[in-house]
């Protein structure tokens, strides 16, 4: 086992990594920036080493600061979390390369899968089902451009090869729009990725979003842990989560998890990572993986009993897999819900003191949060302060258990979303299962 791990992110997740290496008797460093000098997990950590500025770039994404707080600290492993580095090829392969063991996949898997056009090739070649769409990077022939269009089917969407969280993609209904949204989506992939890749998929109109949990070692062996729905999105930011997808055709579904541990052993994935399907009447298509834990982890953890994060450590460690699939089982379910500093109507960030905060319990009722009273919210990161997990035997009785959980939760001092989804978990649509990516935009007015 890794004797000590440097925990490379900030908030509720640095604190969920902390608790897992704790369990497995890991001593633990905590990097942190000026504005993140009281945050709960530096003050639980064994060592913390301040790395920069308040500014993210200065801090949580300066990679020289962070492998020197390593090496100071007589680290092991570095654990990314998610975001800033997490899935940055260059960041795994320096961690390597200065000897430390990087709690995730390898640099040149990301990187596969960082890569759209290149991910979905390779998730073809593993028979993992895929959007019909251009099998490779747009040409600059723009006749080619159009009969591929063609073949395809309006509408059609256009997406950067390298592009992420909802930016970088551009709908086209006609021929007549075609050329400019390529165009366009090019100049946008350049400016905001440093690359003008683009690709064309089928663009499915009413979709759900469902992801499918793996776990690999590495060593041949994998696992599926499952699936999520992820659908109640805002500007492809997802709001609530929940474990299993409800209404999932059943061989559907099988075949699709087959499909995506065949694909981990097929590119010898290891550690934990997420296959991202749109479904859509009864079909699966892949979208893209995410190699890395996920925000909503916890869902899946309520769901099937396992420590996903603990389970990232073992394998780091050059452990395999402490679970075969046939321990896998489905009990109950769960929902999630992100708890962030924002105005409920605008959206716009609340950093600020939290003079009082008061979290629920009762059975069922899970928060991973770094929130405490007295705490100040900094200005500078992700509005993400908690995240509210709820689980019953049934879909009903963990989405009652959320209703009640989020009447018992309070957070004073700052604007938080908590009435948004005090309305969302008692919409009748909601409440029956199955709603679209674009339902909760809808029901917003957006």
């Amino acid at each position: 086992m890794l004797d000590k791990v440097l925990i490379a992110n900030r908030g509720e997740i640095a604190l969920r990594i902390l608790r897992a290496c704790k369990e497995l008797g890991i001593k633990t460093v905590a990097v942190h920036s000026v504005a993140d000098r009281d945050l709960m997990h530096v003050r639980l950590a064994d060592e913390a080493v301040c790395i920069g500025p308040a500014p993210s770039t200065q801090s949580y994404l300066n990679i020289p600061s962070i492998i020197s707080a390593a090496e100071v600290t007589d680290s092991v492993g570095i654990h990314p979390g998610y975001g800033f580095l997490a899935e940055n090829a260059g960041f795994a392969e320096q961690v390597e390369q200065s000897g430390f063991t990087f709690i995730g996949p390898r640099a040149d898997t990301i990187r596969l899968m960082g890569d759209k056009v290149s991910a979905i090739e390779a998730m073809k070649k593993a028979g993992v089902p895929t959007v019909p769409g251009s099998d490779g990077p747009l040409p600059d022939d723009n006749e080619a451009i159009h009969k591929t269009a063609k073949r395809i089917g309006y509408p059609v969407i256009i997406k950067a090869a390298a592009g992420g969280g909802g930016r970088g993609m551009r709908v086209v209904h006609t021929e007549a729009h075609l050329t400019n949204a390529v165009q366009v989506t090019r100049t946008e992939a350049k400016a905001a990725f440093g690359d003008e890749t683009v690709y064309m998929e089928k663009f499915l109109e009413r979709p759900r979003h469902v992801e499918v949990q793996v776990l690999a070692d590495g060593q041949g062996n994998a696992i599926h842990l499952y699936d999520r729905d992820c659908s109640l999105q805002r500007r492809h930011q997802k709001v609530v989560e929940e474990a299993p997808a409800p209404g999932i055709d059943p061989e559907a579904r099988a075949a699709v998890l087959k499909s995506c541990v065949d694909a981990c052993v097929e590119i010898g994935y290891r550690g934990a990572g997420t296959f991202e399907f749109l479904y859509e009447d009864g079909g699966f298509y892949f979208i893209e993986m995410n190699t890395r834990v996920q925000v909503e982890h916890p869902v899946t953890e309520q769901v099937t009993g396992v420590d996903i994060v603990k389970e990232q450590l073992r394998i780091a460690s050059g452990l395999p897999l402490s679970i075969k699939q046939e321990d896998v089982k489905l009990n109950g379910h769960a929902f999630e819900c992100r708890i962030n500093a924002e105005d409920p109507r605008n959206f716009m960030p609340s950093p600020g003191k939290v003079t009082y905060f008061h979290a629920p319990g009762g059975n069922g009722v899970r928060v991973d949060s770094h929130l405490y009273g007295g705490y100040t919210v900094p200005p500078h990161y992700d509005s993400l302060i908690a995240k509210l997990i709820t689980w019953g035997e049934d879909r009903e009785t963990a989405l009652i258990r959320m209703q009640n959980a989020l009447d018992e939760m309070v957070v004073d001092g700052i604007k938080t979303n908590i009435p948004l989804h005090n309305d969302i978990v008692r919409d009748a649509n909601f409440a029956r299962g199955g709603v679209n990516i674009h339902y909760l935009e809808k029901k917003l007015g957006l």
